[in-house]
């Protein structure tokens, strides 16, 4: 049984005064909320158990959750009502759901491609603790990989921060790739979490760049792969043409 989460729980803050009375996950691109947009792709790679963290206005997506019918599709809710536990911590709360899956993959709700996750999920190495995909995108921030596609660090090349369980990584040196928000985890992290000290609230890519000496954390780069975020209006007023060219 296929297993997908879906980051929904976040404040849309970029998105304001829209996310003021709603939540991100229902804001609409082409027509359709991006809940249900992001449901619709993971329903026809074969997810059919998918799991959604709520926080803000968290009946709303509720109600809204109930609404969606697929066939043999289980949808249930990590409720992190009392307090946003960041991409890291929102994992680790949703682990009673999540744990024993082998391995499952986590979507941002604001995150458009044309990514085929049917090629992602067969990339997973055996031995990975995670598989990110990634694009050679213009940004400011960009993990570091060596040329086995493992992970060694990130940097921010706006202020020049390396950050590395390495002390000697060069980013000049690496190959440097965005993050696209889409990722596959072992589900070995619910063990990993406390034991390296990580407690309700913090980064995914924290823990990544933690252990990324210990276990391999690889990155996975789809030829073409376009990702558009729709986390601010500017992006979001392209989602509809986007959305067109990719048959979404």
């Amino acid at each position: 049984m296929p297993t997908a989460m879906i980051f929904a729980a976040g404040l849309g803050t970029r998105l304001r005064p829209l996310t003021d009375n709603m939540p991100k996950a229902l804001v609409r691109a082409g027509g359709r909320p991006l809940i249900r947009i992001i449901s619709d792709k993971l329903v026809s790679c074969g997810y059919d158990d998918i799991v959604v963290n709520v926080h803000h206005f968290a009946d709303m997506v509720e109600d809204y959750l109930r609404t969606l019918h697929y066939p043999g599709v289980r949808i249930r809710v990590s409720d992190e009502r009392d307090f946003l536990r960041d991409t890291g911590g929102g994992i680790r709360h949703a682990g009673k759901f999540l744990a024993g899956s082998g391995h499952f993959l986590v979507h941002n709700v604001d995150i458009l491609s044309n990514i085929d996750l049917v090629s992602f999920e067969a990339s997973v190495r055996p031995d990975a603790l995670a598989t990110l995909s990634v694009s050679d995108r213009k940004t400011s921030r960009y993990l570091l990989f060596d040329d086995g596609m493992r992970l060694v660090g990130w940097t921010n090349l706006s202020t020049g921060e390396v950050r590395s369980p390495y002390p000697d990584v060069e980013p000049g040196n690496c190959r440097k790739y965005a993050f696209s928000g889409i990722h596959i985890i072992s589900d070995e992290v619910f063990s990993l979490f406390g034991e390296k000290g990580f407690g309700e609230k913090f980064s995914i890519i924290d823990f990544y760049l933690k252990m990324a000496a210990e276990r391999p954390v690889y990155g996975y780069v789809q030829d073409g792969l376009e990702v558009l975020d729709v986390g601010k209006p500017e992006q979001l007023a392209a989602a509809s043409g986007f959305m067109t060219s990719h048959s979404m």
